[in-house]
C-alpha cells in the first residue's frame, strides 16, 4: 500500500509487512493510518480469510513508534492526538472479522507490541524481545486501549511490572507470561506461520468471527475512558521532552519529575 507497508496475497492469506528494516521497523504517524486503512481494506474482502503480519529482516517485527515524530510535541492535541491515531489503528486491527496472526521474527517494543496483542496468535523466533519501555526511554503515557491490550495476556500485576520496570523479556520468558503463543525456529517460522494460516483459512468464518467479536466486547470491559489527563501529563511534561532528546542523543534522560 506504500513503501513503509506492503500488501500481498497468497491464496487466502494476506500478509501485511512492516517494511523499514534500517530503522527497526518503528512506525511512523502515517503507518498507522495505513495500517487502519489496509485492515479495513482485507477485512471487506470475501477473498482474505487470514491476515498475517510481520515486519522486513530479522531484527525486528516493530519497534514502536519513531522517536523523531515527537520532537515537535507542544500542545495537548498532539499527545491525545498520537494516542487517538495508534487506537485508531489498534482497534480496527483487533476488530477484524477475520484471523490475524503476528509473525515476530524480531523485537516487538512498544506499539510495536501492543500491534502484536491486537493480533489473534503470535508466533516468535528464539531471539525476539518484548517490552513497553517507556519509563526507560521517554517518560510517556498509554492509552486506554494498549493498556487493555497488556492487561488482558498478562493481567494487571504482570502488566504493571512490566511497564514500572521497563525491562524487555526474551521468547521464552514471554510464552510462559502469555505475551506469545508458539516459538519455532527462525528459520522455521515463515513457513509455521503459513502453515497456521493455511489451516485457520479453511476453518468456519462465521464461528470465528463470532469468537473474535465476543473476546472484543470483553476487552471493551477492560478499556477505561477517562485517561486523557495521564496522557497529556506525561507527553507535554519537561521529562518527555528530555527523553525525547536523550534517546535522539543516544544518552540516559535526566528525569527531574516534571
Amino acid at each position: 500500500m506504500t513503501e513503509d507497508i506492503l500488501v500481498e496475497r497468497d491464496g487466502p492469506t494476506a500478509l501485511l509487512t512492516f517494511n523499514r528494516p534500517d530503522a527497526r521497523n518503528t512506525m511512523t504517524f502515517a503507518m498507522y493510518e495505513t495500517l487502519h486503512d489496509a485492515c479495513a481494506s482485507l477485512d471487506a474482502d470475501p477473498a482474505v480469510r487470514v491476515l498475517v503480519l510481520r515486519g522486513a529482516g530479522d531484527r525486528a517485527f516493530a519497534s514502536g513508534t519513531d522517536i523523531r515524530q515527537f520532537v515537535d510535541f507542544k500542545t495537548r492535541e498532539d499527545a491525545l492526538g498520537y494516542e487517538a491515531r495508534l487506537t485508531r489503528a489498534l482497534s480496527r486491527l483487533a476488530g477484524m472479522r477475520k484471523p490475524t496472526i503476528a509473525m515476530l521474527q524480531g523485537d516487538a517494543i512498544g506499539g510495536g507490541l501492543f500491534i502484536a496483542l491486537a493480533c489473534d496468535l503470535r508466533l516468535a523466533a528464539p531471539h525476539a524481545r518484548f517490552g513497553v519501555p517507556v519509563a526507560r526511554t521517554l517518560g510517556n503515557f498509554l492509552a486506554p486501549l494498549s493498556l487493555s491490550l497488556l492487561v488482558a495476556a498478562l493481567g494487571a500485576g504482570r502488566a504493571r511490572e512490566l511497564v514500572l520496570t521497563a525491562r524487555l523479556l526474551d521468547a521464552a520468558e514471554a510464552k510462559t507470561v502469555g505475551l506469545i503463543d508458539r516459538i519455532h525456529p527462525a528459520p522455521e517460522l515463515e513457513s509455521r506461520v503459513r502453515e497456521l494460516a493455511a489451516n485457520l483459512a479453511e476453518l468456519a468464518p462465521l464461528t470465528i468471527a463470532a469468537t473474535k467479536e465476543a473476546t472484543r466486547r470483553m476487552l471493551a470491559t477492560l478499556t477505561p475512558h477517562d485517561l486523557d489527563d495521564l496522557i497529556v501529563s506525561c507527553y507535554l511534561s519537561q521529562d518527555f521532552h528530555e527523553g525525547v532528546r536523550a534517546f535522539l542523543e543516544k544518552r540516559k534522560p535526566d528525569w527531574q519529575g516534571r
